[in-house]
């Protein structure tokens, strides 16, 4: 495989991993913070840090979200918390990041609502 291939392949698995995120969202009406992230654009694990910060700051919006559960292939169940694009709307705006791509999330993430 050369190298444009892979740029393309890479290209269109984010681009896809963004729209599944985001698709998931729209037809559940809530989604997890690192879901919520990954629909606004960034990789798993950028947004998974994102997800953290955001989580600190949702006790600051007073956003409880709703308590679920998250199953996995072949893991174990794990409790989350999934929030409403409103709801993280109001935690993006007091999250303040200083990464470029991370103020663009937040952005993306504030105009969701």
């Amino acid at each position: 495989m050369n190298a444009k291939a892979r740029t393309r392949r890479a290209t269109l698995k984010a681009r896809t991993r963004t729209q599944r995120a985001a698709a998931k969202i729209r037809r559940t009406g809530t989604g997890t913070l690192a879901t919520h992230c990954v629909a606004a654009g960034l990789p798993i694990r950028e947004a998974r840090s994102v997800a953290g910060s955001l989580r600190k700051n949702a006790a600051k919006a007073d956003v409880t979200g709703q308590a679920g559960i998250s199953y996995a292939k072949n893991v174990k169940a794990h409790t989350c918390t999934r929030y409403t694009p409103a709801e993280v709307a109001r935690i993006a705006v007091i999250y303040r990041p200083r990464k470029p791509a991370y103020k663009t999330c937040a952005a993306r993430l504030a105009l969701a609502a």
